[in-house]
């Protein structure tokens, strides 16, 4: 099931000591996840319910 979201929300409450640092794992998944063209996703929507 295809969900939108936002790698900048903010979450509460946040930690704000823990930050991720630049080489984290993280941004690459973000990254190939971005890469992936929103075409390939279009099977997936539905007009009503989730």
């Amino acid at each position: 099931m295809f969900k939108n979201y936002n790698m900048n929300q903010v979450v509460l409450p946040m930690d704000v000591e823990m930050k991720l640092q630049e080489n984290d794992i993280a941004y690459s998944v973000h990254e190939l996840v971005e890469s992936i063209p929103d075409e390939d996703f279009s099977c997936f929507m539905r007009d009503t319910g989730c």
